[in-house]
C-alpha cells in the first residue's frame, strides 16, 4: 500500500516532514480549485502559501483561545476559526467576503474529493492543511 501513516500510527522524522508536505500541497491543490472556480484564479504556489498561512491562521487562533482560557464551544471555536480562514483568503486573494467565501467553499469541496481519490489509492494520513474539513 501507499499509505503514508505508519502501521503504528507513528512516523519517523522523514515521514512526518513527508506527511506534512504532501498534506500542504494537497491543501494548496484544494485552494487553487477552488480559487479557479470562484473566478479569482492566482498561481498554485500562490494557493499553497495561502494554504500555509491559512492553517498558521488557525493554530493561532486555537493558541490564543487557549491561552486566554476563553471557554468557548467547539462550535463556536470552530466557527472562529472559519472565519479568521475566509479572512486569510480574503486576503491573499484580494477578494471581497462573498468571493473569498465561495474560494473557500469549492476549496473545501475540492480537498474532499481529493482525499477520496487518495483514498481509493492507498494513501492515508494526509490532511489538507490550510483547509478545514
Amino acid at each position: 500500500m501507499f499509505g503514508l501513516q505508519a502501521a503504528s500510527g507513528s512516523l519517523t522524522i522523514e515521514g512526518s516532514l513527508v506527511v506534512l508536505v504532501v498534506s500542504l500541497l494537497v491543501g494548496g491543490l484544494a485552494i487553487h480549485i477552488g480559487s479557479i472556480v470562484a473566478l479569482k484564479s492566482r498561481s498554485y504556489v500562490h494557493a499553497v502559501v495561502t494554504a500555509g498561512l491559512g492553517a498558521l491562521a488557525w493554530w493561532l487562533l486555537d493558541l490564543l483561545l487557549a491561552e486566554l482560557s476563553v471557554a468557548v464551544g467547539s462550535g463556536l471555536g470552530s466557527l472562529l476559526g472559519l472565519f479568521v480562514w475566509v479572512l486569510v483568503l480574503r486576503w491573499r486573494y484580494e477578494a471581497g467576503w462573498l468571493r473569498a467565501a465561495l474560494i473557500g467553499a469549492f476549496a473545501w469541496i475540492a480537498a474532499l474529493v481529493v482525499l477520496a481519490a487518495l483514498q481509493t489509492l492507498g494513501v492515508s494520513g494526509i490532511d489538507p492543511y490550510g483547509v478545514p474539513v
